[in-house]
Parts: structure tokens; C-alpha cells; sequence
């Protein structure tokens, strides 16, 4: 505590990480502010269900008095492995004394539960920070409207693109060759009603021919799915695909997957929204930096963004939050550099084991002869 008194900590990002380690340090009386882009806190997020994992996201939440409000929002689903003529290959239900290994859990559902955990106006919305530097020994925070903050310590949780990455590490975002197509259909009872009963309330698996199709039929309402492939980045910017327009993006699928059952068209031409994402990481090898003008460090996909063939990249980011608060809290180290320098030298250590395990999933599963139902046996 002693670290922290009388000190202002700035978190950059209202995402899982950020909010997390803010609720942290907040339960131990220190005064943190958290800055996020989003206009406010109704925000709809986009993406898939995240499940956090005992010994990791659990662990954080538990430490911060929330798991059981986890437990409470999120949702254990089990399995279903499907080809792509939709024939029922291996299910696998969720039965009760599995289901708080890692219930899914809705991004939105999961924000909420962070951001009623903390004090009233934490979290500044509407703030897009540009840039930072130092005067007079504290960190000035810019961001877009002439708005200004001050902090004596600062933590990038704001994705793999942060700005506050130049001050730690020189290391870059790398494309790691998979392409993901994420797809959302409202209301999928109604509108893809076969593919909607072929996941039979279970999270949907189908490998085929080093195509990928994973789908969650209840997120919030929704079903939502990615496609995934591998491909060079050089298609990417060849085959410059319009996400806005989702018919171009339905026509494209059902032109790459000719073979597969009408059900699987039916659902992409049900899709309300599309995304592209070119799958990227930061590898956590690269040196970071020893001589940062103030106290400085990054959590979560600022520090280690990684694709999601493993599951663990919001996992990582709550247990960079949960070592770096006790780092910080605990009165261990003597100085806020060398508490976070031990933070840091930890999560090296399993992130690199995250993502060495995330890119073997990730070559492995585009395989031509890849079965998910390999995996279960």
C-alpha cells in the first residue's frame, strides 16, 4: 500500500484487464481512474462468449469478490462436433459437476458485473487517448478534445494496438497467418433455425478441410460464430472483402464452402453483422525496456495479445491484473519499478507457455485431417 499512497494510477481501457486490476487496487484504497473510449458504458461490445479459467480469470475474480456474480451471469455449455453435411459426430452436455470449470460468459455481462464493483465515475468515458509524456515527475495522459489527466503510474490495457506500448517494449504486432470471419445473427430461433437446433444449446465445432466453423447459439440473445482459415496477409489486402455489406460477406462463405449443407448457408445469410480479423500476437520473447522515464507497464492484449485458439487470452490478461496488484499492494518491493519488473518477469513466464500453446492449436486445427472430436476422445 505504502507504494501506492498518496499516488494517482491511471489504467487505459475499460476491458476485462483494466477493470479488473482497478477493482483490485480500489478494495485496498488507492486511488485509480479509468480512461475508455467507449462513449459509455452501454457500449455493445462485439465478439464471442469469453470462459475464464480456474487458476486464472477465476482466481482474479475471486480476489476481488466477484466469482460467485460470474457464476451467476455466465452459462455452462458443453459440446457439439458437427461435419459439414451437418451430421451429429460427438456430444458432450455440460453436467453439474463441471459446470463452474468455465461457464461462458457474455462481454457486456461481464463488464457490468466489473464496473458495479467499483466506486461511482471510476471509469471515464468518451476518453480516446492520443498521447503521454512526462512533466514535473507525473505522466500527462492526452486524448482526443484538447482532455488532459495526470497519474504518477500508469497501465496500458487498451489492446494490442496501445500507445502506451513505446514506453515498454519495442516488440510489434505480428499477423500469425490465420483469418478469422466473425458473424452475429439476432433473433437465430427464428432466422437459422436448423443450424440454431443442430448446436442443440451447446457451443458447435465443425473442422473441414482446414476450415473452421465455432459457434455459440446463446450469447445474450444471439448466436455468434467465426469462420477461421489460413491465409497470407497478402490475400488479405487482395481480397479486400466490405464487412458492411453483409450479403457480399454471405456470398463469399458459401463461395468457399460450396460442399457444405444448406443449414450452414442459411446461417450466413441470417447474419446481421460481420467482422474481419486478421489473427495477430505480441510476442512476449521480445526484451522490454529498463529505462522508462516514470512507472509504466502493460496488462492484457497490450502486453500479449494473442489469438483465440486457446482460450486464454482474457484469462491472462485477469491474472496480469490479480500478480500485478498484489506486486503492487503487498509492500514486498521497495520502489514501483521493481515491483513491476517482478510482474512483468512472472508473466513472461506464462504467456509464453499461452501462446506457445495458442500456435500449435492454431497451425494444428487448420489441418486438413484436423477432427475436434479427436480432441474429446
Amino acid at each position: 500500500m505504502m507504494l501506492l499512497k498518496n499516488k494517482n494510477v491511471a489504467i487505459i481501457g475499460a476491458g476485462p484487464a483494466g477493470l479488473i486490476l482497478a477493482k483490485l487496487l480500489q478494495q485496498e484504497g488507492i486511488n485509480v481512474t479509468v480512461y475508455e473510449r467507449d462513449k459509455d458504458p452501454k457500449v455493445r461490445i462485439w465478439g464471442g462468449t469469453l470462459d475464464l479459467h480456474k487458476g486464472s480469470g477465476q482466481d482474479a475474480m475471486k480476489k476481488a469478490g466477484l466469482l460467485e456474480s460470474y457464476y451467476a451471469k455466465a452459462i455452462p455449455m458443453g459440446r457439439t462436433v458437427v461435419d459439414e453435411q451437418s451430421k451429429v459426430l460427438f456430444i458432450k452436455n455440460s453436467i453439474p459437476e463441471n459446470q463452474y470449470d468455465n461457464p461462458e460468459i457474455n462481454r457486456n455481462d461481464l463488464r457490468q458485473i466489473l464496473l458495479d464493483s467499483l466506486t461511482p465515475n471510476t471509469v471515464i468515458w468518451d476518453r480516446k487517448f492520443t498521447e503521454f509524456e512526462e512533466e514535473n515527475e507525473k505522466w500527462l495522459l492526452h486524448f482526443e478534445n484538447k482532455m488532459i489527466a495526470t497519474a504518477d503510474l500508469v497501465i496500458g490495457a487498451n489492446g494490442g494496438m496501445s500507445k502506451a506500448k513505446k514506453f515498454v517494449t519495442d516488440a510489434e504486432v505480428e499477423y500469425t497467418g490465420t483469418f478469422i470471419i466473425q458473424g452475429e445473427v439476432f433473433q437465430p430461433e427464428i432466422q437459422c433455425s436448423e443450424f440454431f437446433q443442430l448446436c442443440n444449446n451447446n457451443i458447435l465445432m465443425l473442422a473441414d478441410n482446414g476450415i473452421n466453423l465455432v459457434a455459440n447459439p446463446n450469447n445474450n440473445g444471439a448466436l455468434t460464430y467465426n469462420v477461421t482459415f489460413r491465409k497470407p496477409e497478402k490475400w488479405i489486402h487482395e481480397n479486400d472483402l466490405n464487412f458492411q455489406n453483409t450479403e457480399n460477406i454471405a456470398e463469399f462463405l458459401s463461395n468457399i464452402l460450396p460442399d457444405w449443407d444448406e443449414c450452414y448457408h442459411q446461417l450466413f445469410r441470417s447474419t446481421n453483422f460481420f467482422a474481419g480479423l486478421p489473427t495477430r500476437k505480441i510476442s512476449i520473447d521480445k526484451a522490454w525496456k529498463n529505462n522508462r522515464p516514470l512507472p509504466i507497464t502493460l496488462i492484457g492484449d497490450a502486453a500479449h495479445v494473442m489469438p483465440p485458439f486457446a482460450g486464454q487470452g482474457a484469462n491472462t490478461g485477469l491474472l496480469d491484473a490479480l500478480i500485478l496488484s498484489e506486486n503492487l499492494i503487498t509492500g514486498k518491493f521497495e520502489t514501483l519499478e521493481s515491483a513491476i519488473n517482478d510482474y512483468e518477469q512472472q508473466m513472461k513466464i506464462y504467456v509464453s507457455q499461452a501462446q506457445l500453446e495458442t500456435g500449435k492449436n492454431e497451425i494444428a486445427m487448420h489441418q486438413s485431417g484436423f477432427s475436434f472430436q479427436k480432441r474429446f476422445d
